[in-house]
């Protein structure tokens, strides 16, 4: 973990109409280390040392007025000591139910799981895939029907390693789940702990270049689509033959694009699910 003296830089952003989940899934294009979201505004993080700046964040969001999804937005920047993290961020935290079966908790939140749940224990930390984001949601719902007993599952853009552990959670038999934000490593190792998991799973700091393993029986890769775009050769690599390929981190305006270069690489659409303006499209690989 960084030293306490790192300090962080936080954007107060107003916007209206105020629809945080479109605004946070643009943010995180830029490199953030988290996002609260409070009644009538998003509270932006990111690492003083790095560059993001208010006129950075100012142009993603002149973009969403111009495609007519803001009428107006405003910035306000300050600087926090590291310190302060945790308590802000806990006390955004709440616990989330995903779906019948699913339930996320922090550890400092307290719950009791009715029969047959499956309840998550995650701290995020700074990393994404707190399980409030839709895109998270999607995945996450994906996986209770796509997860099979004895799958070799691959996390690419892992986060807090939300997806990997629900993944071995419902009867994977290994994960790898990597990702190039430093943070993710201990969070991810730290939640993996939480979940009795560790055994199961490998986390990695980095890329997908930077995986050796292939023949992955699923892939999940929740990211944003120029990422997607720029890696679709390394994820066709990755999956086995007649392996599943989930992708999220899409708009509604994005499916089109993906559709058809996945396609077009040799990958069969399966499914599409929708939550507000995000998707997820699920992919069968035939080798």
């Amino acid at each position: 973990m960084p030293g306490k003296e790192k300090k962080f830089n936080v954007f107060r952003i107003t916007f209206k109409p105020f629809r945080p989940e479109l605004i946070t899934g643009i943010l995180w294009e830029l490199e953030l280390e988290g996002i609260t979201e409070e009644e009538n505004f998003i509270l932006v993080y990111t690492s003083a040392e790095n560059n993001v700046t208010s006129e950075k964040i100012e142009q993603l969001l002149n973009g969403l007025m111009n495609e007519g999804f803001l009428e107006k937005f405003s910035i306000e920047k300050e600087t926090v000591e590291n310190k302060n993290w945790n308590e802000i961020w806990e006390k955004s935290r709440e616990v989330i139910r995903v779906s019948d079966k699913i339930v996320i908790k922090p550890t400092f939140k307290g719950y009791s799981p009715k029969s047959g749940e499956l309840v998550l224990k995650i701290d995020p930390k700074m990393s994404f895939g707190t399980g409030e984001h839709q895109t998270t949601q999607l995945v996450l719902n994906l996986l209770e029907k796509y997860v099979k007993t004895g799958m070799k599952v691959l996390d690419v853009g892992s986060g807090t390693g939300i997806l990997a552990i629900t993944a071995l959670k419902l009867g994977a038999a290994s994960a790898v789940a990597v990702d190039n934000d430093e943070w993710c490593y201990e969070n991810c190792k730290e939640n993996a702990e939480l979940n009795n998991v560790s055994n199961s799973i490998k986390i990695i700091t980095g890329d997908i270049k930077d995986i050796n393993e292939k023949d992955f029986d699923l892939v999940l890769a929740n990211i944003q689509k120029n990422i997607l775009l720029e890696i679709l050769g390394d994820l066709k690599i990755k999956v086995k033959g007649n392996g599943i390929l989930i992708l999220s981190g899409l708009l509604l305006k994005d499916e089109e694009e993906i559709l058809k270069s996945y396609s077009d690489s040799g990958f069969s659409f399966v499914e599409k699910s929708v939550k507000d303006d995000w998707i997820s499209l699920v992919f069968y690989f035939k080798d």
